[in-house]
């Protein structure tokens, strides 16, 4: 059966305020006050470390691993608490999913968001039932950029590796693909979506009507 693999964040949903909140909530608790806005999103779609790394270096202050560990923690948990009040899947995201799933085609998310947040998350956006597999940060020893979650994200949903392709917005997303051997397309409606065509990906989605088309076009029929 021909697959066709999401990734979440940036590319199925935005889950950007969200993520941010519960950044800005960790500072807060520090007596720091909000470090991060809406002009953050990109960095927010990076993961909780990488909004740590920038909210922290803003004010000066010093930190190492431990402390990101820890502060990683608590954002993961702050966000839990709250974990889809902003979040919004894209425009046109849920008929393009049920365009392909009448099509023929099976559907996964493979996302580096721990796998219980993200299983949390679609069920609350009320689109679980739409996707046949779902393999997070911690489902296998390894994340993307290695192939493994994304074969594992293939197989469980009844696809087939060689006749399936990988719906991303960053470069992990384009080095998943090339490291499985199969095509990818970035999105360019996310946050990073101007720099997409840099990464060389075999097709660039601007709009989730494109996509059955496009999916036919690089899976065949």
């Amino acid at each position: 059966m021909r697959c066709v693999v999401f990734d979440l964040d940036g590319t199925l949903a935005d889950t950007s305020g969200d993520l941010l909140a519960a950044a800005n909530a960790c500072f807060r608790a520090d007596g720091y006050g909000d470090l991060l806005g809406a002009a953050d999103a990109g960095t927010a779609l990076l993961g909780g470390r990488s909004m740590l790394r920038l909210g922290w270096d803003r004010v000066a202050r010093r930190y190492d691993e431990a402390d990101l560990t820890a502060g990683y923690a608590r954002l993961v948990a702050a966000y839990a608490q709250d974990i889809a009040t902003h979040t919004r899947l894209y425009p046109g995201a849920v008929g393009a999913v049920e365009a392909l799933r009448e099509a023929g085609f099976a559907t996964a998310i493979c996302t580096n968001k721990p796998a219980g947040l993200a299983e949390t998350l679609i069920r609350e956006l009320g689109v679980r039932h739409l996707f046949g597999s779902l393999v997070g940060a911690d489902t296998l020893p390894v994340r993307k950029p290695d192939a493994a979650p994304y074969v594992a994200a293939v197989e469980r949903a009844g696809g087939v590796v060689g006749r399936s392709m990988l719906v991303g917005d960053t470069d992990t997303d384009r080095e998943t693909g090339r490291a499985a051997g199969v095509p990818v397309a970035l999105v360019t409606f996310g946050p990073g979506g101007g720099g997409m065509a840099a990464l060389d990906p075999e097709a660039l989605l601007h709009h989730y009507d494109d996509l059955p088309a496009l999916a036919l076009r690089l899976l065949g029929s």
